[in-house]
């Protein structure tokens, strides 16, 4: 693509009055002076006030600036043992002991941007580039339903190759294909952002969340990262993003920052503000979902070992828990970027939601390949779905495969509000229930069955509602019988 023809695509892509209508009197909503001086102003919180800001999160309370400030300022290990506590009680009272799977799939690398962290900016000659076709699509979905996987998240490099009617076919693709019992019930999506006439496009062929993650929010470290004469080198068209995806009906957003890239108390703070302006703007409709991704090495991207901003795994736990605390009725995203150590770890701090069985490599599960010269970055937990399921099992959570949200319309304005009151897990967990059964009659190994079946009659005891209670028996049965895709 040359320069002329490059310039005139940015050009046709970033829709400045679809920015402009969202700034705060000319400015965005990432106020770097209001971080830095609530991060000054709570330097030593004392524990009565910590504790206090715990209680209201425990309400399901979304924290303010300085509160937030407080908590990323505790430097008493007591007290953070307390907030790892509270984090995991805020995950149970919301969701229940059920943690949403998934799967990544990768369509294509190609991309016009040269992120420095990145390993598939444009001029990283060593990896190799590929675009999936519909028939290459079907077969990493029939791959994955195979592993028993019903959720994806399917992610896209910033390509013309890859426009919106291009994501648009690879979707439909994914839910069109079926094996067996099996097939893909929820696709979400991970692509660089869009106006709002593409993504009505994307809300009409079936999207769930979409993604897009600001990577720091620091303005900055931003442009430093992302090279001038890139359409990622805009800030504010990013920043944006989700912003025209509610205003489009693309209704379940999720937001995100890569860790490493810049000091990790301002990265929550950012998305912190991120939160509130959404719901400042969309009636209280904030994400669906926060990611917390921590930089990972990449074949030939020096950046990722030598950032001076590295998280380590005490920080990496205590971010996580911040954010937990800070928007406690949002979903929790931990990928497999992250060891298995220490997403077991993590996990307990109120994560809601887990990938398993990845490989983030270009049409690499249909030919089970592990070539790092496919992948963006290079992942930490390379556990099967079932040993993931398994070793959940054993810590006490059930696998849930459930959509019902999305196929019954509970999703935007209609998610936050049952969230918000803490009962999603109402109709969640007898789901999870539901979709746990299939994949263990139709997926699971003999040592999962053994060490995870016995969920099924603890959930299932512990529902409060006897009706509901009965009515999901008998859901079971008609599943024992052969019946599939039975949820409230």
């Amino acid at each position: 693509m040359s320069s002329v023809s490059y310039q005139e695509w940015i050009d046709s892509v970033v829709k400045p009055e679809q920015i402009e209508k969202y700034l705060n009197q000319g400015r965005d909503f990432v106020n770097e002076e209001l971080i830095n001086q609530a991060l000054l102003a709570n330097r030593q919180p004392s524990k009565t006030r910590l504790r206090e800001i715990m209680a209201k999160a425990l309400e399901l309370q979304r924290l303010d600036p300085d509160e937030t400030a407080a908590l990323l300022n505790c430097q008493d290990e007591e007290i953070w043992e307390e907030m790892y506590q509270v984090g995991y009680q805020i995950k149970e009272k919301v969701y229940g002991r059920r943690i949403v799977t998934f799967a990544p799939l990768y369509v294509s690398n190609y991309c016009v941007n040269n992120c420095v962290y990145c390993g598939y900016r444009k001029s990283n000659k060593e990896t190799v580039r590929h675009r999936l076709t519909l028939d290459q699509v079907e077969a990493e979905i029939k791959a994955l339903v195979q592993q028993g996987h019903k959720r994806l998240i399917m992610v896209y490099g910033e390509h013309p190759l890859s426009d919106v009617h291009y994501i648009a076919d690879t979707i439909a693709c994914a839910y069109n294909t079926k094996v067996g019992n099996g097939e893909i019930r929820r696709v979400n999506v991970n692509a660089a952002p869009m106006s709002v006439e593409d993504l009505k496009i994307l809300r009409d062929v079936g999207i769930g969340t979409f993604q897009v993650f600001q990577e720091t929010y620091h303005h900055k470290s931003y442009q430093r990262l992302h090279p001038k004469g890139t359409i990622k080198a805009n800030y504010h068209w990013r920043l944006y993003s989700l912003h025209r995806c509610l205003e489009a009906g693309v209704d379940d957003v999720g937001i995100g920052a890569l860790f490493g890239l810049y000091n990790w108390k301002f990265e929550v703070m950012g998305l912190l503000l991120h939160t509130i302006d959404l719901e400042e703007k969309f009636g209280g409709v904030g994400p669906h979902t926060i990611s917390v991704p921590r930089i990972q090495p990449a074949v030939n991207t020096p950046f990722t070992k030598n950032s001076r901003y590295l998280v380590d795994d005490d920080s990496f736990k205590k971010l996580v828990t911040v954010i937990r605390l800070s928007v406690p009725y949002t979903g929790l995203i931990l990928t497999a970027r992250e060891r298995a150590e220490v997403r077991n770890d993590v996990i307990k701090v109120g994560v809601t939601q887990l990938d398993a069985g990845s490989n983030i490599g270009v049409g690499s599960y249909s030919e089970n390949n592990l070539d790092y010269t496919r992948q963006q970055f290079i992942l930490g937990d390379n556990r099967t779905l079932d040993e993931m399921i398994r070793d959940l099992a054993k810590m006490g959570f059930i696998t849930s495969f459930c959509t019902a949200d999305y196929r019954c319309g509970r999703t935007g304005e209609c998610f936050m509000s049952i969230t918000k009151q803490g009962k999603i897990h109402n109709l969640c967990m007898p789901n999870a229930i539901l979709t746990f059964k299939e994949y263990l009659l139709d997926y699971a190994s003999p040592e999962t069955k053994t060490e995870a079946s016995y969920l099924i009659d603890k959930e299932l005891d512990a529902l409060p509602n006897e009706h509901v209670r009965e009515k999901v028996k008998s859901m079971l049965e008609r599943i024992e019988a052969g019946e599939r895709d039975l949820f409230l």
